[in-house]
């Protein structure tokens, strides 16, 4: 039985969609100019237009529901998103090694989640003129058509993936070829669900901003997400990261790839399915 349609969440998508096509028109202002880039942690890179989507997407966002709380990979995050049942969860540029480089796939990807779960969310791929939505009970759509899963039957199968996880992968002799590395993982994903690709993975690390727009775009579509260590992800807890996961349109790829990026990554004592 189909989730009910959630009147709140078709509100917000409406308000996602708007916010990432504005920002989308201001990052294209700084996509292959002379950007000014550095790089935060160990080794992620991070540019000035990360920042201004940043702050503009606070603005707008923050401004319409101010109930909300707030989790945003260039906001420092603080313990008050905890306290709040609906929270945006929101990658300003994801992807953004591909946008340093001018590459064309990264994205926007937006989401509100209500009580650790996504009900509304954004990926949004400005160069290409990709609009993915979903609503939680409403389905997911690319730029207004509806999305289907189906197997690419009479295709070769696709799976972009870490050379360690392929490796894993050739000794189970599955059939099927290295998909494209598109930076944005959130494009990634959503590419199983448009039938671009059979299936995606990500190394262990992704953090809740990197997924919970895919994710509801996966789901919508009929497409599980799963974190091969705890099954289905959550999100706004403590702990934003999750452990390697998994999408796959096509049911006989699921359980093998699952196992392989156990292999590779590991799950932490007790945690493994």
């Amino acid at each position: 039985m189909s989730a009910p349609i959630h009147s709140d969440a078709l509100v917000d998508v409406e308000l996602l969609k708007s916010a990432a096509v504005h920002a989308g028109i201001i990052a294209l202002g700084f996509f292959r100019t002379d950007l000014k880039t550095w790089t935060k942690g160990a080794s992620s890179p991070v540019s000035e237009a990360d920042i201004a989507l940043d702050q503009f997407l606070t603005q707008v966002l923050r401004a319409q529901r101010t109930n909300y709380g707030w989790l945003s990979e260039e906001t420092a995050d603080t313990p008050d998103r905890l306290s709040h049942d609906r929270v945006f969860v929101v990658d300003p540029i994801d992807g953004t090694r591909g946008f340093i480089k001018g590459e064309d796939s990264w994205t926007i990807s937006l989401a509100v989640v209500e009580n650790g779960r996504p009900v509304a969310g954004v990926v949004y791929a400005p160069v290409r003129d990709e609009m993915f939505e979903a609503t939680l009970g409403n389905g997911a759509r690319l730029n207004g058509q509806r999305l289907v899963p189906s197997k690419r039957e009479g295709h070769e199968r696709i799976i972009p993936a870490p050379a360690a996880v392929h490796n894993e992968l050739a000794a189970l002799d599955l059939p099927y070829r290295k998909g494209p590395a598109y930076p944005s993982l959130a494009y990634r994903l959503v590419q199983v669900g448009a039938g671009g690709l059979d299936a995606a993975c990500a190394r262990r690390g992704a953090e809740d901003w990197d997924i919970a727009g895919a994710h509801i775009i996966l789901e919508e579509a009929g497409i599980d997400l799963i974190d091969v260590c705890h099954g289905v992800p959550r999100y706004n807890k403590p702990d934003t990261r999750h452990t390697a996961l998994a999408a796959s349109a096509d049911p006989t790829l699921s359980k093998p790839l699952q196992d392989a990026l156990r292999v590779v990554y590991g799950c932490p004592s007790g945690d493994s399915n």
